[in-house]
């Protein structure tokens, strides 16, 4: 029977040690890779900035706020700058192609990341594709020049108004319109005091009751004659309700305008006096003539003129007339004395 080797100390004590050490490894780099897990745990992801300052590789990742990766390299792509990053793989299905890299900060110092926000709604992005690049918050760098720019801009606003440039400058520095800006405050004041006791009309329409209630009689009837147009009551109601009388309106209208249409052509006798120039003419050779005929009968020309202007003419008439008027009269009395017809028969 074969004998049994036993296990030296030695040789246990040397594979316990480097299984220890193993193990102890493992844990550093765990704890050294952070949240960034193992190479198979990982996948890479592009981005491009037109401006990487304080980016450089080893700069953290975030989705939301949340470290998930780190920068791998940062490269020239032309004109751009591509940013090479690993990112975990449990957060493939919260980057997709509706999100977004931005530059972020980790500090004031000028240390920079890679933001992504996160969206569900769209497409995972493969390995190595590009994250689209969205709109770059103001570097600190940035927001310091703005700043500056702006206490230029109110250093010299300040130096204006010391000047005297400007209706600001001026108030502080004219004695004349602060004068005249306080007799103004003064006026206004002055009438203030005077609406509130009642004078005038704004005085009386904001403390006396009575303006106030014929105001509110005034709404009440015009909301009443409101009503009553939208219930088509009236003239003014049935032009907005009822359709008869608003196609009546139209009937009219085009009535108008075919007869204004119809003068414009010429047709009928007012249209031919509108565009017939023969007919105007004859019509003012009428006119003249009459006016002749009248200016010759006020000088008392002719016999119907001397009859209108001639005193002893018209008296003249007036006596004849009255003469065979007694003449016809006698005759009636006796008509045998002037009427007295003899016959002979020879």
């Amino acid at each position: 029977m074969p004998r049994t080797r036993s296990l030296a100390w030695s040789e246990l004590k040397i594979g316990v040690l480097t299984i220890a050490a193993i193990v102890i490894a493992a844990a550093t780099i765990f704890s050294v890779m952070g949240t960034r897990g193992f190479f198979w745990q990982r996948y890479t992801l592009k981005t491009k900035f037109g401006n990487v300052a304080g980016l450089k590789t080893g700069s953290p990742v975030r989705v939301a706020g949340v470290e998930v990766g780190s920068v791998t390299d940062v490269l020239f792509n032309g004109d751009a700058v591509d940013v090479v990053f690993e990112v975990n793989k449990d957060v493939r299905s919260r980057i997709t192609s509706s999100s977004t890299a931005v530059l972020g900060s980790v500090s004031l110092l000028g240390l920079s990341a890679v933001d992504i926000t996160p969206a569900s709604g769209g497409q995972p992005i493969p390995e190595n594709g590009y994250v689209p690049a969205g709109k770059t918050a103001p570097a600190l760098s940035d927001v310091t020049a703005s700043a500056s720019e702006g206490i230029g801009e109110l250093t010299g606003l300040i130096k204006d108004v010391r000047a005297g440039k400007g209706t600001i400058g001026k108030a502080v520095t004219d004695d004349k319109l602060y004068n005249e800006l306080q007799q103004f405050v003064q006026a206004a004041g002055d009438v203030t005091r005077s609406i509130r006791s009642g004078r005038g009309t704004a005085g009386k329409l904001i403390n006396d009751p009575k303006i106030a209630n014929t105001l509110q009689a005034s709404l009440s009837n015009l909301e009443e004659m409101t009503r009553r147009i939208n219930s088509g009551e009236g003239s003014l109601g049935k032009l907005v309700k009822d359709d008869a009388f608003a196609n009546s309106m139209v009937g009219a209208t085009t009535n108008l305008r075919e007869l204004t249409d119809r003068l414009n052509r010429g047709e009928g006798t007012a249209g031919k006096l509108m565009t017939d120039p023969a007919l105007f003419n004859q019509l003012k050779s009428l006119a003249d003539r009459l006016d002749l005929l009248t200016k010759r009968l006020n000088d008392g020309e002719g016999t119907i003129g001397q009859l209108l202007k001639d005193k002893q003419l018209y008296e003249n008439m007036n006596g004849a007339v009255n003469d065979v008027r007694s003449l016809i009269a006698e005759i009636k009395k006796d008509p045998k004395r002037y009427l007295n017809v003899r016959v002979s028969i020879f």
